[in-house]
């Protein structure tokens, strides 16, 4: 069969995906993954075939900012939208037998399917449908305690997703040919969730239809080796910390080095620092600055991790057994970030908003002198490996093929 996986984002919504699409390729199927051209070479690295999608998210981040000034975030933001339905529509019209698609470009997955007869499950690594047991990643506010503001805030988020493509799908229906005025398709099901029960626990009000698997886990490329620098810091004193702020802060890469520097000096530490989108740097005896590395090599190599808290980073953390120091920006992170601390893994999120160096310090300190977050940690770790978060997954597209 040949199946296709729709995503958009940052690398996050993309290295989730490659571990899902290998499983797949090992089962016989002809896999492909739609995402922004920035991520040819992680799937292709990863024996998957990539097809384009427009746009460049971490230059996104930048035009979003300097069109706020300007009063174009709307232009900007339809361009994005109609870019990705175009992509879209070409990664399915190259050939598919069964869309995957990530919660973001759901909506345009979903026309495009019912479009070319193509059917769609739902992937996706956030929870995705209004419960009355906690509000969803990105809620605004809860509309009062409770069940019923937990669900208000649900169905708010839910709206808000459909709305951010809900001109491009207009568009994207006449483009097709789908007559206008009626829902561009039936609702995505099944739909299964890319995280594990024992972090969100599947909602007991969710469709009977909506399931959550346990998490999927990125796929290293293939000849992949630690870069020797990286190797002997590791070997030269005690486990670091890992610190990095993934696809969040760009531009912001000076004065964060500056504070991340000081903050290691304060809890007086060996650190690891991740570039990321921020461009963080730092050289020394107790710091290393370095590039992308596999999180499931070297996260088990740290002795705590201090992240904003997206998803995979989070999932990353918890497979590796290590306490967390989570440091929320936006979006879903800080549903994350309550999370860890939830599960006992943290002494507690500090938002970005509110990040000094001696913060970031007395923190990364605190989450190291309590032994129950690491205890916590390592009991999580067992359970989490215990889990196939692609069986069911794959079972049902098995069943599918089948039919």
């Amino acid at each position: 069969m040949r199946i296709l996986i729709i995503t958009a984002g940052s690398r996050g919504d993309v290295a989730p995906y490659t571990g899902l699409g290998r499983r797949l390729l090992d089962a016989g199927h002809e896999v492909a993954v739609a995402a922004h051209p920035s991520f040819a070479a992680l799937v292709g690295g990863c024996g998957l075939d990539h097809r384009p999608v427009p746009g460049d998210p971490q230059a996104l981040i930048g035009d979003w900012a300097r069109a706020a000034s300007r009063g174009e975030v709307q232009a900007l933001t339809r361009a994005y939208a109609d870019g990705i339905a175009d992509g879209v529509a070409e990664a399915v019209a190259g050939g598919a037998d069964l869309l995957l698609t990530a919660f973001g470009p759901a909506p345009l997955s979903r026309t495009v399917g019912a479009a070319l007869g193509v059917p769609v499950i739902g992937a996706y690594l956030v929870p995705a449908f209004a419960t009355g047991q906690f509000p969803l990643p990105n809620a605004r506010s809860t509309d009062g305690p409770g069940p019923e503001g937990n669900l208000a805030a649900g169905r708010d988020v839910v709206r808000r997703a459909e709305d951010v493509f809900a001109g491009a799908v207009t568009r994207l229906r006449a483009r097709l040919g789908l007559p206008a005025g009626v829902p561009s398709a039936p609702d995505i099901r099944p739909v299964f969730h890319g995280f594990s029960p024992l972090v969100v626990p599947r909602p007991a009000d969710w469709p009977s239809w909506v399931s959550v698997t346990g998490y999927w886990w990125p796929a290293r490329p293939d000849g992949w080796q630690p870069p020797a620098e990286l190797v002997d810091f590791l070997q030269a004193g005690p486990p670091p910390v890992f610190i990095g702020f993934g696809s969040m802060a760009v531009g912001e890469g000076e004065r964060l080095s500056e504070l991340v520097a000081a903050a290691v000096r304060r809890a007086g530490v060996r650190a690891v620092v991740q570039a990321g989108w921020a461009g963080l740097s730092g050289r020394g005896a107790d710091i290393l600055a370095i590039g992308d590395v596999p999180h499931d090599w070297l996260f088990p190599r740290t002795a705590a991790v201090v992240h904003h808290a997206g998803a995979g980073t989070t999932a990353a953390g918890l497979r590796a057994g290590v306490p967390a120091v989570p440091v929320p920006v936006m979006a879903d992170q800080p549903f994350w970030a309550s999370r860890l601390y939830e599960l006992g893994v943290t002494p507690g999120p500090v938002p970005f908003q509110d990040l000094t160096a001696e913060v970031l310090g007395d923190a990364i300190t605190a989450c190291l002198s309590e032994p129950a977050h690491r205890r916590r940690a390592s009991e999580l770790a067992r359970g989490i490996a215990a889990e196939d978060g692609t069986a069911s997954l794959l079972a049902h597209i098995g069943s599918v093929g089948a039919g």
